[in-house]
């Protein structure tokens, strides 16, 4: 299931799933499939290098990103070496994008150059960097309030007064919990 958290880095960070358990990048499929979700890859792109080396560094700069998008949500100093491994992916170029013809004419979109691993951490890497350095956005971060969740997201509700990352799974269930300890509670003794 997608997620979207309103900023691609955080969406990297929901790939761990709203309980630890749950992994949603496992292999290079599942690193495929989230790079063209995250639009980060145009649909039509060939990924054919995608390997465990790809899957491991994401999966680094996805809990680096979630320590540090953790630590400023506590109002804490943020993890040094996390800082500097994304500040280091950051540094790098990110892919350009490229206006080409298709097959019937129309112009689609395609990286620039071949699509390269380096290339995609620092397209994300940035958008860490610009959500934490932006006063603006750091406001909107939240995590989700329902129960074992560990999701994050931008709260871009009017009156930002949003809970959970899903009204549809973490609010029903907390909804679901509430009604029965209600009715637990009107039982008589």
């Amino acid at each position: 299931m997608w997620f979207d958290s309103g900023r691609v880095c955080l969406d990297l960070v929901a790939t761990s799933g709203p309980h630890a358990s749950t992994e949603g990048i496992r292999d290079g499929d599942g690193l495929r499939l989230w790079l063209t979700g995250a639009g980060l890859v145009p649909d039509r792109t060939p990924l054919t290098r995608v390997g465990d080396d790809w899957v491991e560094a994401f999966r680094v700069l996805r809990a680096d990103v979630g320590s540090l998008v953790r630590a400023e949500l506590a109002g804490a100093a943020p993890p040094g070496d996390a800082l500097a491994r994304v500040n280091a992916a950051a540094a790098g170029p990110p892919p350009g994008l490229c206006a080409v013809q298709d097959q019937e004419g129309h112009l689609v979109r395609e990286l620039c150059g071949g699509v390269e691993c380096a290339g995609l951490l620092a397209a994300v890497a940035r958008d860490a960097v610009e959500l934490l350095t932006d006063p603006g956005e750091r406001e909107l971060l939240r995590a989700c309030a329902g129960d074992g969740c560990a999701r994050v997201y931008l709260d871009t509700s009017r009156g930002h007064r949003r809970r959970w990352c899903s009204s549809e799974l973490c609010g029903n269930r907390e909804r679901v919990a509430r009604h029965r300890r209600r009715v637990l509670a009107s039982r008589p003794g």
